[in-house]
């Protein structure tokens, strides 16, 4: 059984950093790529960041420049680097590890204030 444990969320102001991760614990042997997804109320989920083996990453428009991925396949971890917060950016974030299948953490909340 594979579990992806997140952590990191909060309430933050407007301008402030947060800093999200995500282990991966359980029988996953070859990631292939590792994300953030978030999901606003009312929205639907969508692409933050992800990055993929070898190391090439991709961002959403909104959050070029803010927001950083770093991933670690041998420790199975993903951590996302949030700066420059803005109201926007408030929505539940989700980890997200695809190896021979999806898998899907539970989500954490991040929230700013304006």
């Amino acid at each position: 059984q594979v579990q992806l444990v997140e952590s990191g969320g909060g309430l933050v102001q407007t301008g402030g950093s947060l800093r999200l991760s995500c282990a991966a614990a359980g029988n996953i042997f070859t990631i292939h790529a590792m994300g953030w997804y978030r999901q606003a109320p009312g929205k639907q989920r969508e692409l933050v960041a992800s990055i993929v083996r070898g190391g090439v990453t991709t961002y959403a428009d909104s959050v070029k420049g803010r927001f950083t991925i770093s991933g670690d396949n041998t420790k199975k971890t993903v951590s996302l680097q949030m700066n420059s917060l803005k109201p926007e950016d408030t929505a539940v974030y989700y980890c997200m590890v695809l190896e021979m299948q999806t898998y899907w953490g539970q989500g954490t909340q991040v929230t700013v204030s304006s």
